[in-house]
């Protein structure tokens, strides 16, 4: 499972894939994580020399906020509830599609009788101690084994996360690629002059990510909040991101600050561009990450970045940040305390930082993605035996 690269690559022995359906509900839905991922893959879509391919997206409601060529992008667009959406796109991709992409939910593949490629995030719906959402626990433990034997292949968009994946599911791996991520141009845009005014002055420390457990702010405002006095009020704390689930102990941790703590809640990409621009530290302690997208994201524009030495950070991070254990209190503080105190240390992270994040580009995810897809489309895998699904419409 190399980084960026598809298992096996002898010739394909069957024509390219010319019609591929892609699940892209979570570009109109999911403001980050996911919907980037998803948003991020069409425009290099868009960009490519793809030529006689079209591209067919499944989902609730269009994106609007990119014009795709209308030649090579359709839309198929179903208001279906969550349980039945899943059978009735897979109705459509199979009489429209030679291969599909299975980027939002494991759960589509099931009525596919097409070359099917999920990409899978991460595990953490298998760990009690990241404590995940009770439906995502639910559905993605009952659906990704089934998708890691019916699959075609897989897309990782990590290392630890192809391991992990392999782990519990063996025969996810003769199958299983890894397509490392990039940075939204949006992050490098100027933010409006009414977001400009709404952002605090630089020189703060910041946190960006899902209000949840596994972002472990607690133990983030412990360590903070043992900085002296003086740290404090030069650097407060600013923590940028949606609520997610169990916020109480991270909301009332991030209260018990008071006035040396801004709570901004979500932004646009240039009002969080701006904000790695001008933070001190970005401070990003997770549990574990599939990825660690805000990371690179902090790293492009040069920020000086703390993070957890665990799971696929190290990954990303390689040797242009500072690392804690994220378990240990101590740790997050120390490394708080010698970054915040050091203005060579920080100058020479933000240096490595810039050009470590040049490795990596939506471009090269994208090129990962289709060279993926082709082959899953080469090697076959119609008549898996998907459930039959009702038609797609509303």
């Amino acid at each position: 499972m190399a980084p960026g690269g598809v298992q096996g690559s002898s010739a394909l022995s069957r024509p390219a894939a010319r019609k591929i359906g892609i699940d892209a509900r979570a570009a109109a839905e999911v403001p980050a994580g996911r919907g980037r991922v998803v948003r991020e893959l069409l425009r290099a879509l868009a960009a490519r020399d793809d030529d006689g391919r079209s591209f067919l997206l499944y989902a609730r409601s269009r994106w609007e906020d990119v014009e795709l060529p209308p030649e090579r992008f359709g839309w198929r667009l179903s208001r279906a509830g969550e349980v039945s959406w899943h059978p009735r796109a897979a109705h459509a991709a199979n009489r429209e599609c030679d291969v599909f992409l299975s980027s939002n939910s494991y759960v589509t593949g099931i009525f596919l009788r097409i070359p099917n490629v999920p990409i899978v995030y991460d595990l953490t719906t298998f760990e009690p101690a990241m404590r995940p959402k009770r439906r995502s626990v639910i559905v993605e433990r009952a659906t990704l084994g089934l998708a890691a034997r019916r699959a075609s292949r897989l897309l990782a968009i990590s290392e630890a996360t192809a391991q992990a994946l392999v782990a519990r599911f063996p025969v996810a791996g003769g199958k299983t690629v890894v397509a490392p991520l990039g940075v939204a141009p949006e992050l490098f845009a100027d933010p409006s002059p009414s977001e400009l005014a709404d952002l605090p002055a630089a020189g703060f420390v910041l946190a960006v990510g899902t209000l949840e457990p596994r972002k472990n702010l607690p133990r983030l405002v412990a360590a903070y909040s043992r900085l002296d006095e003086a740290t404090q009020a030069r650097h407060p704390l600013v923590v940028v991101g949606p609520t997610g689930w169990q916020t109480g102990e991270t909301l009332q941790a991030l209260r018990s600050l008071g006035e040396r703590c801004a709570v901004l809640g979500h932004v646009s990409d240039a009002a969080l561009g701006e904000l790695y621009r001008r933070c001190e530290v970005f401070c990003y302690p997770s549990l574990g990450e599939g990825f660690g997208l805000p990371v690179l994201e902090a790293m492009s524009v040069g920020a000086v970045v703390v993070t957890s030495a665990i799971s696929s950070l190290p990954e990303v991070g390689g040797e242009a940040v500072e690392y804690v254990d994220p378990s240990s209190t101590d740790s997050i503080h120390a490394a708080l305390e010698r970054v915040l105190g050091d203005a060579s240390l920080r100058a020479q992270l933000s240096t490595k930082a810039v050009a470590r994040a040049r490795g990596f580009s939506w471009e090269r995810f994208g090129e990962t993605v289709m060279e993926t897809l082709e082959r899953a489309a080469a090697e076959g895998g119609r008549g898996r035996g998907g459930i039959s699904p009702p038609a797609l419409g509303d």
